[in-house]
């Protein structure tokens, strides 16, 4: 079943003519409804499996819908047209019944219009961001999804917690002192009973849409995001930064498809060992999924690679949009997405002494890119016992300086021998993985991957998938997740959607703020609006602007500007030393130009 709801300022409609033969006559009379949930319902064929069931969820959506929107009338609206799947209309009418039903049972004030009638109708939605919403409802049996052999075996295999210390002793976590290491202790306590379900707003939500980064989409699968301007800018920037140092370090940048046949004999055996839900799409009468991962074809583009030990180690990177239909209780603001930008490598090793000169070599990357974020983060590291025997992982804890959550297996059941996550922990408690890096033991094997050795044999590589940054859209909700814990929260200076804003102190000085802030070879704005220069200055603050100029007569007549430097105070200097200071900041990162118009008044809103 497909609903589409409208927070409407009314509703009017008159039936024309029958559509149905055996419907009943009714009159043919004009009804309108005011102030009301107007639930346009498409019922589908798969509906019929379970109709009261499919009728009990759907009210239960409006419940909760028309509760958001704070109205009590709800408007039933049978329209056929919203699915290409549509029931019959025994099915059809049944289930308006039936939800009908069900509503009656609370304190909302329901009405329907005719079913099986043609209608000429007039709607006047409301503009806010819940006044139209989309849900799909499906029987129970429709929403159950094949566990994957990986997920089956994690539930089944247990695995026993440790703290790695720096000095490389490890110690069971129930005897570890975590004193002055508090966030540790929540990811966890987030690790070992915690729950994906969001149960609170994290607080970089509030922050993403008071900035106008990041929105929800109600026109599209939960998990599907809008970005704008100023958002899409700082990805840019984060994308941008990443595919450089990761090229830097001999990665090649290749693109794959978006989605892959399920019936690919690799393919099929792979996805079973990943525990990722899938989107599952049609092309024809054939099923395809769209990857949760950039895997597949850098699977597939090494198995047709010819390769010789020379040529070793292979690194291909892509930056992957992807997608994983997480639970809906799961998604989060920027937490966790259905759709996401993965920034995906994968080098090709001839052995495990190379596997682990490479693994460390990404580890550091890692904490250099979580470093130019400023981002503080909690380390997890998952092995089998084997591994750890190898000393390779107080190598690792020696490299961070600071304690180590480690969870440690018998025996292998994954695809990974071992892997590490950097975790950051979000203002509900919550953990989330941003960079990681897996040894993987398995796949270049299934994908029929080789390489010529020295003596001319040919050998099947190790393999390690790595995400330098983790998910671009996660670096987003790690930094203003960061930022929400300080009292004064600023961007990096790179990633400042304006990086300089000039306030002209009168509408006489408007135009030497401008050729000022064309002078700046940085993202700088003007606030030109009718407003006193105190509330241009705390305009400024709010947009964590980092460096803010007050130009007027003294800056004109002396060339000495001031300057407020975001939590450092007020500074005189010049345009030059300005410059060189921003240079400094800024300095072999990317840039972008200026997201939005010059001059603040030019600027449209984007939320209401």
């Amino acid at each position: 079943m497909k609903l589409l709801t409208a927070h409407s300022e009314y509703i009017e409609f008159k039936p024309i003519k029958k559509a149905l033969k055996n419907v009943e006559d009714i009159p043919m009379e004009s009804e309108r409804i005011e102030e009301c949930l107007v639930v346009f319902i498409g019922s589908e064929e798969q509906d019929k499996k379970n109709v009261s069931q499919v009728a009990e969820k759907a009210a239960k959506e409006i419940k909760e819908i028309a509760g958001k929107v704070g109205t009590k009338k709800i408007v039933l609206y049978p329209w056929v047209h919203l699915t290409g799947n549509p029931s019959s209309p025994k099915t059809a009418e049944k289930s308006i019944d039936e939800i009908e039903s069900e509503l009656n049972k609370t304190d909302l004030d329901i009405h329907k219009s005719p079913f099986g009638y043609y209608k000429q109708f007039e709607v006047k939605v409301k503009g806010h961001p819940l006044a139209e919403l989309s849900r799909e409802i499906l029987p129970e049996e429709e929403k159950k999804e094949a566990e994957s052999e990986a997920l089956k075996a994690e539930k089944e295999e247990e695995s026993e917690l440790y703290i790695l210390k720096p000095d490389g002793s490890l110690i069971p976590v129930n005897e570890f002192d975590f004193s002055g290491h508090e966030e540790l202790k929540k990811f966890y306590e987030y690790e070992s009973g915690g729950s994906r379900k969001a149960s609170e707003e994290p607080a970089h939500i509030k922050l993403m849409q008071e900035h106008e980064l990041v929105d929800y989409e109600p026109g599209s699968d939960p998990g599907n995001l809008r970005w704008y301007p100023k958002g899409k800018m700082i990805k840019n920037l984060l994308e941008k930064q990443l595919t450089k140092q990761v090229k830097k370090y001999g990665a090649m940048e290749v693109q794959t498809p978006l989605m892959y046949s399920k019936d690919h004999e690799e393919l099929k055996e792979y996805i079973n060992r990943f525990p990722a839900r899938r989107y599952d799409v049609f092309s024809g009468k054939d099923e395809y999924f769209l990857r949760f991962a950039a895997c597949f074809g850098q699977y597939l583009m090494g198995k047709d690679m010819v390769i010789s030990y020379k040529n070793m180690p292979i690194k291909l990177f892509e930056m992957a949009e992807s997608f994983r239909r997480e639970q809906k209780g799961e998604l989060s603001g920027l937490r966790r997405l259905r759709a996401f930008t993965m920034p995906d490598m994968h080098t090709l090793v001839k052995d495990e002494e190379q596997a682990k000169q490479e693994f460390l070599k990404q580890f550091r990357m890692s904490l250099d890119w979580l470093e130019s974020l400023d981002l503080d983060t909690e380390m997890g590291l998952r092995f089998v016992k084997s591994f750890y025997e190898q000393n390779f992982a107080k190598e690792l804890a020696q490299t961070l300086e600071k304690p180590i959550l480690v969870e440690m297996w018998d025996k292998r059941f994954f695809y990974f021998s071992t892997k590490f996550e950097l975790n950051v922990v979000d203002s509900t408690n919550k953990a989330a993985a941003l960079s990681t890096v897996q040894i993987d033991v398995e796949n270049s094997k299934r994908f029929g991957i080789e390489y010529t050795d020295e003596n001319g044999d040919k050998k099947t590589p190790l393999l390690l998938h790595a995400s330098i940054s983790g998910g671009i859209d996660r670096n987003l909700f790690a930094l203003l997740e960061h930022q929400a814990k300080k009292e004064k929260p600023e961007w990096p200076v790179w990633l400042a959607p304006t990086q300089v804003r000039v306030i002209p102190v009168s509408d006489e000085f408007l135009k030497d703020a401008e050729q000022l802030a064309d002078e700046i070879p940085f993202r700088a704005d003007v606030d030109d609006r009718q407003e006193s220069v105190s509330k241009k200055v705390r305009k400024a603050e709010k947009d964590w602007v980092p460096y803010t100029i007050v130009f007027g007569s003294d800056e004109k007549n002396s060339g000495q500007l001031s300057v407020r430097i975001r939590g450092e105070g007020q500074e005189k200097m010049g345009l030059k030393k300005l410059i060189q200071r921003l240079d400094k900041k800024t300095r072999k990162k990317p840039t972008e130009p200026l997201p939005l118009p010059k001059l603040l008044s030019n600027r449209p809103k984007f939320r209401g």
